[in-house]
């Protein structure tokens, strides 16, 4: 059987630009943005938009795919970090942190996807994103730095109130307002999200 020959780089080149490209648009223009308006943001061809993307909903649903992958890929780097003994409470503030500020880009994009019926829910990407996720909140448990009720559920809900919308200013001061209600020392959150990493492994007993 013949195999699929790999994509040419100038084809891998148009889709990355296409990709970049329909972020920025929809970004600055709305869910609505032309496919015309996109291709020429990019620097293609309108031919060469669809041939890569067949319609708008194929395009957003690439861009969420690709986000959801990175989210994914951070969350699991989290966890390796962990392992070598960053604590899993600092993990968790410093993944929060990045997704807010990765949504604050992307939210006109996960409107967007939303409204073409071209979300990728329950893909491979979120379920990666959740075992590590959970990984993280039962390793910050045992350490005692995460409050014995918090569940991925929490962080969810953490990130889909995220007022992405408004200036980074704002969503760093809601972040270290939402943090503490992760936490069994609220009191004492950010000293200990930023304490230094020890050679402390998952699995030994927490810190007095």
């Amino acid at each position: 059987m013949t195999q699929a020959r790999p994509p040419r780089a100038d084809a891998v080149r148009n889709r990355r630009k296409i990709m970049d490209a329909a972020r920025e648009q929809i970004t600055l223009h709305g869910p609505h943005v032309g496919m015309d308006d996109i291709a020429a943001a990019a620097g293609v061809a309108v031919g060469t938009l669809y041939r890569h993307f067949p319609n708008k909903a194929d395009l957003v649903a690439a861009v969420i795919a690709e986000y959801t992958a990175q989210v994914a890929d951070d969350a699991e780097a989290a966890c390796h970090r962990v392992t070598s003994g960053s604590p899993a409470l600092h993990e968790i503030a410093t993944f929060l942190a990045n997704v807010v500020e990765a949504s604050a880009t992307n939210h006109a994009v996960k409107a967007a996807a939303y409204a073409l019926g071209a979300y990728p829910a329950g893909s491979t990407a979120e379920q990666r994103a959740s075992t590590a996720l959970s990984t993280l909140i039962k390793t910050g448990q045992t350490e005692g730095d995460i409050g014995p009720d918090v569940t991925i559920d929490d962080i969810y809900l953490l990130v889909s109130t995220a007022p992405t919308d408004q200036p980074a200013a704002t969503r760093s001061r809601w972040l270290a307002l939402m943090l503490p209600g992760l936490t069994t020392h609220p009191t004492s959150t950010a000293a200990r999200i930023h304490r230094p990493r020890s050679s402390r492994h998952v699995g030994q007993p927490p810190r007095e």
